[in-house]
């Protein structure tokens, strides 16, 4: 398992590191997307929120090919890709297998940093009651010490 997510994120950061240039740069020549694929680029572009996606995928591509801030890359990148395969598959079907192995690599690479996610994943959050009597006792105590 170490192995296929230290690849998948490699192919994750190189694939948003071309891409996020490439936004930039110009250097790959695509097909324009037709109907409505065109329509939604096209207001991306006019916007201007599609240079902001760009940087995006550039930081986040940086981040995964320098092992760096792999959970934040993962967040950062995380609607990108929904976007990414909902455009495909509803818009321009043409790009569909690209974007299923994005995701996939996504996904591999999601469950390799599960641990630094688990907490999105709690369904109710108790406070603990000696971190918070401890906070209150701090903001006391620091309240008094500023006004004397």
């Amino acid at each position: 398992m170490k192995k296929t997510s230290t690849v998948s994120r490699y192919l994750l950061g190189f694939i948003f590191s071309v891409f996020g240039l490439n936004g930039f740069l110009h250097f790959i020549s695509t097909p324009p997307p037709q109907g409505l694929g065109a329509q939604f680029m096209g207001a991306l572009y006019m916007s201007g929120e599609l240079y902001v996606i760009m940087a995006l995928q550039l930081m986040a591509g940086v981040l995964l090919l320098t092992n760096r801030f792999v959970p934040l890359a993962l967040a950062i990148i995380a609607p990108v890709v929904v976007n990414i395969l909902l455009f495909h598959v509803f818009m321009d079907r043409s790009g569909l297998p690209v974007a299923l192995v994005v995701t996939a690599l996504w996904t591999i690479s999601l469950v390799a940093a599960r641990s630094a996610f688990a907490g999105f994943f709690v369904a109710q959050i108790t406070p603990r009651r000696q971190a918070a009597a401890g906070l209150s006792e701090l903001n006391l105590s620091a309240g008094a010490a500023k006004q004397s």
